[in-house]
């Protein structure tokens, strides 16, 4: 009989995804060019192997059962590995990246992004990009968990981790707002933890995927509407669903044209200091579109646009 180690492969769990992902196991064997008994028998293996089941077979679609679930999850997580150790191999080689992965905070600038993603790709590098959304400590994890290159808009005043390095990209000012037809637009200033404790916080999900993340700003006992992403957030205070606060670089626009309304509260305005970092290399030697990163990141003018220049809702 087999034991797992014999059916866990990177081929095995890439055919779990291509289910999940397809719906079905009929589709996922034409689009990997099966048929689909031999797909079945493939899933039977793993199932004989684990002990378990991986999926109802009371439903007409590839459902997966809570095990078949966890292990599409973990395995996921362990093609990401696979894919990063392969990638620093060949990296070792040539000293281009295959695939360059950057985790980008939601409140860094998508569009400054981009025009940097546009500029390295003039180059025609041998190097494909990814770029992956992320909140708060989300950001980081993906860096240390080694799924990230580069992570963009992380908090490092408490890391403690050699492995990996930073530099500042600039300070990021909150101010707390909420629209004009809000209750709390009309009501005396400053505001207290009590007068806000009443009313609907908008919070960004931090997207951190082990662990309880971190918050900022709520208040016990306090309604919480959670969003995605910074963004988000924005649109939802800017609809009048709630309040908090938001970086002033993404609320000015809507503070100048009247959409969204400062408020003073009892603390003083949230400040943080946001960096980029990237793991230190073991051979101590980056590779070369990490030095093209880095290289754009020394410019003070591209560091502030990270920071500043967002897209109006």
């Amino acid at each position: 009989m087999q034991t797992p180690r014999d059916v866990l492969t990177p081929d095995s769990l890439a055919m779990l995804q291509a289910i999940a992902e397809s719906g079905s196991f009929a589709a996922a064997a034409r689009g990997m060019g099966m048929v689909p008994s031999a797909l079945t028998y493939r899933v039977r293996q793993i199932e004989d192997a684990l002990d378990v089941l991986l999926y109802d077979r009371s439903s007409r679609q590839a459902k997966l059962t809570e095990a078949g679930a966890e292990l599409l999850r973990e395995g996921s997580r362990l093609l990401l590995e696979v894919d990063a150790i392969a990638n620093r191999v060949k990296r070792v080689a040539t000293g281009w990246e295959p695939q360059f992965t950057i985790a980008v905070d939601s409140i860094i600038s998508k569009s400054t992004v981009m025009e940097l993603c546009e500029s390295f790709f003039s180059l025609a590098p041998p190097t494909r990009i990814r770029l992956r959304d992320e909140t708060l400590s989300g950001t980081l994890a993906a860096l240390t968990s080694g799924q990230a290159d580069l992570a963009l808009g992380v908090v490092l005043e408490t890391m403690n981790d050699n492995s990996i390095q930073g530099k500042p990209l600039g300070k990021v000012e909150f101010v707390y707002a909420v629209a004009p037809h809000h209750p709390l637009s009309a009501a005396t200033e400053p505001l207290s933890d009590q007068t806000i404790q009443q009313h609907r916080a908008v919070a960004v999900a931090d997207s951190i995927q082990r662990g309880s993340g971190m918050t900022f700003g709520l208040l016990g006992g306090q309604d919480v509407f959670t969003v995605a992403s910074m963004q988000a957030k924005l649109d939802a205070q800017l609809r009048g669903l709630g309040g908090g606060n938001v970086p002033a670089y993404m609320a000015n626009h809507y503070i100048e044209t009247g959409r969204l309304v400062v408020k003073k509260t009892e603390h003083p305005p949230r400040q943080v200091f946001v960096s980029c970092a990237w793991r230190r290399s073991k051979s101590g030697k980056n590779g070369r579109a990490l030095q093209w990163w880095l290289q754009q990141l020394d410019s003070a003018t591209t560091r502030a646009a990270l920071l500043q220049q967002h897209r109006s809702i």
